[in-house]
């Protein structure tokens, strides 16, 4: 059994070479573990190889100072399926998870800030301080975007339909296809604006006030190297609107005990279920025979045999690094190198002696807007400027910033009277220009102190009250979690890249080009986020795939 922050405890077993199993999946994190659940509790002999030294990938929550606990990279939680809670009762396995008190807190400048409540009238009266108009529009705008998002909920669970896959695909592609022709016109006009505009552009026809769709808009750069004036944001701010925590809509949390929490409650159930879990496993390449996967070799040379192997990391390295050139053929490898990536996100933990003070709302004793999502990012332009000068310079001279600070909902986190800090910053460039490379620490340490800088002009105690910090370079992210230039989503949310487009065109049923390798992580649909859904849908899919060859 798992013990919760703590690395697998390996059980007495054979050695794997002599064995078979009907899946290996490489990589563990949540959406491997997911896998794992799903296909043991269907009977399946599974095997979990994960590369680092404890299980949950990108969600996990280890000690970065002494005393100091945080969630390492992923850092919240609401998009976590329902479902996928449900049916690995992760409530039975330790995970707990608690709602923020308040959902996001934007300092503005010296006297004046937006604090967005939960509650829809609470919600209108604070947005009818900066505008009154824009608070009578926010009904038929909160409107909208549930509609929208219920949209994307039908599809959450489905796997798309996989262009010139015959019959059965048309048949499955017409099916989908049926359920948005019977939206009506004006709904269809919706879901074409946030699919292909840009989500300063879709904020533009709900709202006037620049602080109003600023707020609106940073969900629309979160982990998209890109402007609030890009095509395509809009549907970034929609994937991260149909999540929940504790059955509420809209909602977002945090889990007791980190991240980490929720990937050791998947790992307990896989493990309960029959799954075995392998750590410090380092898969070298994945093994094929007459056009098939046959399981996966280590880098230590043990060979590990499989009827089927699903591959929990980002398919753009899964094909560049993993599997033989051989295997595929040059234009399908070509399509899956093509695959763009890159969030232009920088993610930091630091050691608080206390909370910071804001100028804008004075109080270090812990207050509503501690724990929400604080974000520096005021206005569209300070959006825009913050991607413009990454591009231009290989990081923002004035980042954009989302701290949390779960220790004023977690008391484990941090020793008493002290707290710890999540910071996830826009934008850099995944690699930088000039001579300049995120190989040289001198980089990502000027970058943080930059970034500090930037949270103490809003909370001049805060600079002063760190007592260490945990940085994370985008080159960080990819060696250490196997992120492509540091993708939190393992490839972008372009329309180019999603459903039936993700991770390619022609296959995005889970089912790679080679026959018994297929994707389970979040570079396929529905994409990024720690929602289990990927891992959920494959699973269901090689469980279908194994029927058919006993058959």
């Amino acid at each position: 059994m798992i013990n919760n922050g703590a690395p697998a405890q390996q059980k007495a077993q054979p050695r794997m070479a002599d064995m078979i199993y009907d899946v290996a999946i490489i990589g563990g994190g949540h959406n491997g573990l997911v896998t794992a659940a799903y296909l043991a509790a269907a009977g399946k002999s599974v095997v979990v190889l994960e590369k680092n030294a404890v299980v949950g990938g990108a969600a996990i929550t280890e000690e970065f100072h002494p005393g100091f606990r945080n969630s390492v990279a992923s850092y919240t939680v609401s998009l976590l399926n329902p479902k996928v809670i449900a049916d690995l009762e992760l409530a039975r396995h330790g995970l707990r998870i608690v709602e923020r008190p308040v959902a996001n807190f934007w300092p503005i400048d010296a006297t004046r800030y937006l604090l967005m409540p939960y509650g829809f009238a609470n919600r209108q009266q604070a947005i009818a301080a900066f505008s009154q108009r824009d608070a009578e529009r926010l009904p038929a705008y909160d409107a909208a975007l549930e509609r929208a998002a219920n949209v994307l909920r039908g599809l959450l669970l489905k796997t798309p339909p996989n262009a010139g896959g015959g019959l059965a695909e048309m048949i499955r592609g017409a099916s989908a296809g049926w359920g948005l022709l019977g939206l009506d016109l004006a709904d269809q006009r919706l879901l074409i604006d946030l699919f292909t505009k840009s989500a300063a552009s879709f904020l533009d026809g709900w709202f006037e006030n620049d602080h109003i769709k600023a707020a609106f808009a940073f969900d629309g750069i979160v982990g998209t190297f890109a402007s609030p004036h890009t095509p395509g944001t809009a549907y970034v701010l929609l994937h991260h609107c149909f999540g929940e925590v504790n059955g509420k809509p809209g909602v977002w949390g945090h889990a007791i005990g980190g991240m980490g929490a929720i990937t050791q409650a998947m790992a307990r159930c896989a493990e309960e279920r029959g799954a075995k879990i392998r750590l410090n496993a380092t898969v070298a390449k994945v093994l094929d025979q007459g056009g098939r996967a046959t399981g996966i070799e280590l880098t230590s040379g043990e060979v590990i045999k499989a009827r089927a192997v699903a591959a929990n990391i980002a398919p753009k390295l899964l094909m560049q690094d993993l599997v033989s050139p051989t295997a595929i053929t040059t234009e399908t490898r070509n399509a899956f190198a093509r695959i763009e990536t890159g969030s232009g996100t920088f993610r930091m933990n630091v050691a608080l002696s206390e909370l910071p003070d804001f100028t804008c709302l004075p109080g270090k004793s812990a207050a509503p807007h501690h724990g929400a999502g604080i974000v520096i990012g005021p206005t569209i332009g300070y959006l825009d400027r913050a991607y413009l000068d990454a591009r231009r310079d290989g990081w923002s001279a004035e980042p954009v910033v989302e701290m949390l600070i779960p220790s004023t909902l977690d008391v484990s986190l941090a020793p008493p009277g002290q707290h710890v800090a999540s910071l996830f910053v826009q934008h850099v460039q995944p690699h930088l220009q000039e001579g300049r490379s995120w190989t040289n620490p001198a980089e990502a340490a000027r970058f943080a102190d930059l970034v500090i800088e930037t949270v103490d002009r809003r909370a001049p105690n805060f600079k002063a009250s760190v007592l260490g910090r945990q940085v994370l370079s985008p080159l960080d992210l990819e060696n250490r979690f196997g992120l492509p230039d540091g993708d939190i989503f393992h490839a972008q949310l372009g329309l180019g890249q999603l459903f039936s487009a993700r991770p390619v065109l022609g296959h995005a049923n889970y089912r790679s080009p080679l026959k018994g390798l297929y994707f389970c992580g979040s570079g396929a649909h529905p994409g990024g986020g720690v929602t289990g859904v990927p891992g959920h849908n494959a699973a269901r899919e090689i469980l279908r795939d194994l029927r058919r060859m006993r058959l």
